[in-house]
């Protein structure tokens, strides 16, 4: 099964790819450089706050695997990053299967580029992750991925592209049907104050994405009934899979949101 993905335009800004600029990779267009650039005008932080979600999404990864997890289902995955999910994971556990998810034309080609050297259990899925069917229904996903098994399901700065009823509803129909003992690894953008309020401004001016400043509250409710991992749910930079605490609190007081929950395990 292959989704249709939009025809590639380099003029039309990408999620992906502002992103990757922004992580200071090259895989970006002018378009995407010319946003990027208004966001980092009228937030400078934004520099320091977007790698901190790739690093916590590595260090839940590599949690994850020791938890003994061997599958990860990594939703709107986007460009490849050092280090890459796959890579993080089979770091972990050599056996580990990855399946990435996106519907970005140019996140596709590299990430099929990627796997030209090939590399084994990763497949790459050209979908849009808001069909919960078409993705978990996809013919390479399910050559990697056995849903029958626990699996970590990743959402890592997707959610405040969705209002918060609707990303809320998106995290439970994956959640509803992967097996007990799977986890769920979340991060998101969030703001308080007048600098914050001028970059969701400019980037909502934009008009190629909207994205939503969710609240912690909104935060917590997309795990919904899941187990919430100590130390819980707060600041990514602050968080440590497994901590029984939270790592000091930095100053600065816009942050990415993380966390990780996993579904519970059935009681006999």
């Amino acid at each position: 099964m292959m989704a249709v993905v939009a025809v590639f335009d380099p003029r039309t800004p990408s999620i992906a790819r502002i992103y990757d600029y922004l992580l200071g990779g090259k895989d970006n267009f002018a378009a995407d450089r010319a946003v990027a650039d208004k966001l980092v005008a009228v937030y400078p932080p934004i520099i320091e706050t977007v790698p901190e979600s790739r690093r916590f999404v590595e260090r839940a990864v590599t949690w994850a695997a020791d938890q003994g997890i061997a599958q990860f289902i990594d939703l709107g995955a986007g460009l490849p990053t050092i280090p890459s999910t796959h890579v993080a994971a089979q770091a972990a556990g050599p056996a580990a299967a990855v399946a990435y998810v996106d519907n970005d034309p140019v996140v596709i080609s590299h990430l099929a580029a990627l796997l030209a050297h090939p590399a084994d259990r990763v497949a790459v899925i050209s979908a849009d992750l808001h069909d919960r069917e078409a993705v978990l229904g996809d013919d390479r996903l399910r050559a990697v991925i056995d849903l029958s098994q626990p699996v970590c399901v990743i959402m890592g700065m997707i959610l405040h592209f969705d209002p918060a009823a609707a990303a809320a509803g998106l995290v439970k129909r994956y959640m509803s049907v992967v097996p007990p003992g799977s986890y769920l690894v979340v991060t998101i953008a969030s703001g308080k104050g007048t600098l914050a309020g001028k970059f969701y401004q400019t980037y909502n001016e934009t008009g190629f994405a909207t994205m939503y400043n969710h609240t912690p509250a909104d935060f917590a409710s997309f795990f919904g009934d899941l187990e919430v991992v100590p130390p819980g749910l707060g600041d990514a930079r602050r968080i440590r899979p497994g901590w029984s605490e939270l790592a000091p609190a930095p100053k600065r007081p816009d942050r990415i949101l993380a966390g990780i929950a996993r579904v519970r395990l059935c009681v006999s």
